[in-house]
């Protein structure tokens, strides 16, 4: 199955992103804990060239918390400043105008020196859909100023918003790359849904969840779904299959007859999971895509 999905508003995005660079004094990319290197549009080097930058792993209370650990010093060790949070409950948040300002501590000095009042930071926050910008922004502005959803392509267009620890935020909306060269990441990015249900064949998506997860986590599924076990050869995709049969009948999935409805029963399987019913899991290991 081929994923793709690059709305009319994402182009206009990006136009309008390399428009405003010159205003940016630091980039904030915002990336998903649970899929740091998959939520991570590559377009994004192009666009914000040399300008400082500093990644933010959010959502990591819904991320295997010893995974993020890995992530950050794998960043941290190509030279990335680095700051996980998570934006729904605020932990961290805090942390970014000060981690933010420490990027530009030497031009601050400088200023300083000529006896120049430093004005507020201006960032810019990028990311692609459903990383959690809009919940992020509004955590930052303490206050509903961004819109929110547990969909992707809810933010529109621009907007500079102040915040607590002198800083301006320009917000942008979430930005997707027109072509996937890996389709191993089309099926992550649906599997945490940043990209729109409509689009997708869930029935593909949720056996790629549980292909991908179990092996790490298999045990968390057996709790949750009360599996009789666990599938000894994940290559032989029948017993993928048996599972997900497995779990529509255990959550009442059925059709007249008293068959399964794959459809329904892998739509529940992603719900949860996107919910964190399955517990704190992650999608990727830096070893996949980082010198260690």
């Amino acid at each position: 199955m081929s994923i793709q999905w690059f709305p009319g508003h994402m182009t206009r995005a990006r136009r309008q992103i390399q428009e405003k660079l010159k205003l940016i004094d630091v980039a904030i990319e915002l990336l998903d804990a649970r899929l740091p290197m998959s939520s991570r549009n590559p377009m994004i080097n192009d666009i914000l060239g040399n300008k400082p930058r500093l990644i933010i792993l959010n959502k990591t209370d819904l991320a295997d918390p010893d995974v993020t650990a890995k992530w950050m010093r794998a960043f941290q060790n190509e030279g990335h400043a680095v700051l996980a949070v998570d934006s729904s409950s605020g932990t961290n948040v805090n942390q970014i105008p000060v981690e933010a300002r420490k990027l530009l501590a030497d031009k601050i000095a400088r200023q300083v020196a000529k006896g120049m009042k430093p004005r507020p930071v201006r960032a810019l926050i990028v990311g692609i859909p459903n990383v959690g910008k809009s919940t992020l922004i509004n955590k930052l502005a303490g206050r509903s100023v961004a819109a929110t959803g547990d969909r992707p392509g809810v933010t529109k267009g621009q907007q500079w918003i102040k915040v607590e620890g002198e800083m301006e935020l320009l917000d942008t909306p979430g930005i997707l790359w027109p072509k996937f060269e890996d389709q191993t990441v089309g099926y992550r990015l649906a599997a945490t849904g940043a990209i729109k249900e409509q689009l997708l064949n869930v029935e593909d998506i949720a056996f790629y969840a549980l292909k991908y997860l179990i092996p790490q986590y298999g045990e968390r599924f057996v709790e949750r779904f009360d599996l009789p076990g666990l599938p000894q050869d994940l290559d032989n995709s029948d017993e993928i299959v048996q599972i997900m049969e497995h779990i529509g009948r255990k959550r009442g999935c059925l059709v007249s007859g008293g068959g399964v409805d794959l459809e329904k029963a892998s739509s529940l399987i992603l719900r949860e999971l996107r919910a964190g019913k399955m517990g704190r899991l992650t999608f990727e290991e830096p070893y996949s895509f980082m010198a260690k």
